[in-house]
């Protein structure tokens, strides 16, 4: 069972799923809620308004939303307050809506960004659709962003292998209780501890990053090794089949024990460290692409 089964059932109503997507160059957070997608109305705001700063924006929203319930309109009642990552880094409550009401809303705001808004929330949705219909689409939109940004084909393999075994292991912690946000970072924690000697937080720190995700930022061998511990651990939970969180912890810590075991095997004979503090910021396309693919040197 989880470490706290009533935290891990609201958590996992509450935050099933959780993505940044790009509207003209500017982050708009959303989050899988009542199976459909639910967008920060703050966000959204701000791109129609011009607005930079989240505080102006967010007064724009209060005072349209004032008159909107004066109105008599239910839009700012079918807006739910969710979970999602502010600026600091930490989750706070925002008012957040789905595509039907993110529409009224959009009418409600004269912008010369309306209509292309419109247009391309509507192609959001119907994407989503498709991808739900046909998972593979997901994956070459995925190689398709990726490749954009200057990784390798190589690369781009690894990293959606790396996410498939990803999944696996959270169907499996899933089938043994384990849903909340908080329980999976603790166990992600206890493997990356156990295979590169620090946990994830730590090891984005060596980095040198706050927000973005660290397996985006790692070398080909950085990600072979996150994959071996987390392909180990899933099998060790079949096995095994705990049922304690406790059990989780352990089941954890021996799977990144494999990987550590064929890590350092690795590293005394070639004598290179396969932990690096590169990262993926900041580089000329042509330099990310070959520090990707070259060893890092002693």
């Amino acid at each position: 069972m989880a470490r706290n089964p009533e935290k891990a059932q609201n958590g996992n109503k509450m935050q099933k799923e959780k993505s940044l997507i790009v509207f003209q160059d500017k982050k708009i957070r959303r989050i899988w809620h009542q199976n459909l997608w639910f967008f920060s109305v703050i966000d959204i705001v701000a791109i129609l308004t011009e607005q930079e700063d989240p505080y102006t924006a967010r007064k724009y929203w209060n005072k349209l939303s004032q008159r909107l319930r004066e109105e008599g309109s239910e839009v700012v009642t079918n807006c739910h307050r969710l979970k999602l990552p502010a600026e600091d880094g930490k989750l706070r409550e925002t008012d957040c809506a789905n595509t039907e009401s993110i529409f009224r809303i959009i009418q409600s705001i004269p912008s010369r960004n309306a209509e292309p808004f419109k247009r391309w929330l509507a192609k959001v949705g119907y994407e989503r659709v498709q991808e739900i219909e046909n998972p593979e689409l997901a994956q070459e939109r995925m190689k398709e962003i990726y490749g954009q940004k200057g990784y390798s084909k190589s690369w781009i393999d690894k990293r959606l292998r790396g996410i498939a075994v990803r999944q696996d292991l959270t169907d499996e912690w899933k089938k043994r209780g384990i849903e909340s946000q908080e329980d999976f970072s603790i166990l992600t924690a206890e493997i990356s501890k156990a295979t590169f000697g620090m946990t994830s937080s730590e090891y984005k720190k060596l980095k040198g990053l706050t927000k973005e995700n660290l397996r985006d930022h790692m070398r080909d061998l950085e990600l072979i090794f996150t994959m071996l511990g987390e392909a180990s651990t899933a099998e060790i939970e079949r096995i095994k089949d705990p049922n304690k969180f406790v059990e989780h912890k352990k089941a954890s810590r021996e799977g990144g024990n494999v990987a550590k075991k064929a890590r350092l095997e690795l590293e005394k004979k070639t004598k290179r460290p396969v932990v690096s503090r590169e990262n993926y910021l900041k580089e000329p396309e042509k330099e990310k692409r070959k520090r990707l693919l070259e060893p890092e040197k002693d």
